[in-house]
């Protein structure tokens, strides 16, 4: 049976992304530059070339083994016009959004607006999965709903070996209670170290 997994790129520090409309991109490329050279990632987008390494090797994996997709409305907005007629996804992916749209389909990829919160899509996509993982692709708000929640079975933090000391932090808004963590692997890998963790239930 599938797992509902999340997987951020993340600062030492906890954050995901910049809080300053200014620094978004400069933010998103620090933390993310790990995987853009990448062969697995860069396959996915429909690129040549990259490194075979074993972050490309762990990339490749989750790509593997997802079914279906979550995200948010705001990851949607941003990624849209560039994915095109192609998106990467090449599985089912759910939108959570407040406002409702008609299914979306592009070449391999559907997408489907889910007006009735993050559960009603993480269910959707387990079933659409059809025994495959659920993976939510982010943002940060919608991880952090999950984890609230207790919907998520695992955690991939790719962690970039930088301090922002400002930003879009992770751990906010998870809620008062403890999440125990048990670790399942450790990996450094070319500027970035791989942790994964499991939610002890």
């Amino acid at each position: 049976m599938g797992k509902v997994v999340a997987a951020m790129s993340i600062s030492v520090d906890g954050y995901v992304g910049a809080s300053d409309p200014e620094q978004w991109f400069a933010v998103h490329n620090r933390v993310h530059n790990w995987v853009f050279g990448l062969a697995a990632w860069r396959e996915r987008q429909g690129m040549d070339g990259g490194e075979d390494t074993i972050s490309s090797e762990l990339v490749g994996d989750e790509f593997a083994n997802t079914g279906a997709y979550v995200m948010g409305r705001t990851m949607f907005n941003f990624g849209e016009e560039p994915w095109g007629e192609q998106p990467p996804f090449r599985a089912p992916v759910f939108v959570v959004t407040h406002r409702a749209r008609q299914p979306l389909h592009r070449t391999g990829t559907s997408f489907t607006f889910v007006t009735e919160g993050l559960e009603s899509a993480v269910k959707q996509a387990t079933e659409a999965a059809a025994g495959r993982d659920v993976f939510l692709s982010g943002g940060a708000g919608i991880v952090q709903q999950a984890i609230a929640a207790g919907l998520l079975d695992e955690l991939h933090l790719h962690q970039a070996p930088v301090l922002l000391g400002t930003g879009v932090r992770l751990w906010d808004h998870i809620g008062p209670d403890w999440k125990e963590l048990t670790p399942i692997r450790i990996t450094p890998g070319d500027g970035v170290t791989h942790l994964y963790y499991q939610f002890v239930r």
